[in-house]
């Protein structure tokens, strides 16, 4: 089973209420067993909501809110979604501080992306699922 962010398909979930859907991610999935799911909803942040940032084990929103906890529970519950439906892999947002695979954004809300991980891509690579973004899954 492959576990996907919900914005990549197209679910408006994104925190500017919008989404994120790549056609190359559609295509990859057709005929596959997927779930969807939003980690940062599910961590009971609304759509949408400020944008947040990742600050070593912090995730602060725009206004400086420590949203951490909202962010740490939306990654317990895609583990545990993840756990239910044997799930093996992962496509996740890259850039997201949730979701970002390779890189986030630096926590300053200038841009600035560093290599490093969100907050749920980082506890599902450490529970042995495969997480990959959408830049992995062919062209556009």
């Amino acid at each position: 089973m492959i576990l996907v962010s919900a914005c990549l398909l197209g679910e408006n979930c994104k925190y500017n209420g919008g989404n994120n859907r790549r056609e190359n991610v559609c295509r990859f999935l057709a005929g596959k067993d997927h779930v969807t799911f939003c980690p940062e909803q599910a961590g009971g942040l609304p759509t949408p909501r400020l944008p947040s940032e990742r600050r070593g084990d912090r995730v602060i929103n725009r206004a400086g809110e420590d949203v951490t906890g909202a962010f740490v529970l939306g990654a317990e519950r895609t583990l545990e979604l993840c756990r239910s439906r044997d799930v093996t892999l992962a496509i996740l947002k890259q850039g997201s501080p949730s979701c970002g695979s390779r890189c986030i954004y630096d926590g300053s809300f200038s841009g600035t992306k560093i290599p490093a991980q969100g907050v749920t891509a980082e506890l599902l690579c450490r529970e042995g699922i495969r997480v990959i973004s959408k830049e992995d899954v062919g062209e556009e």
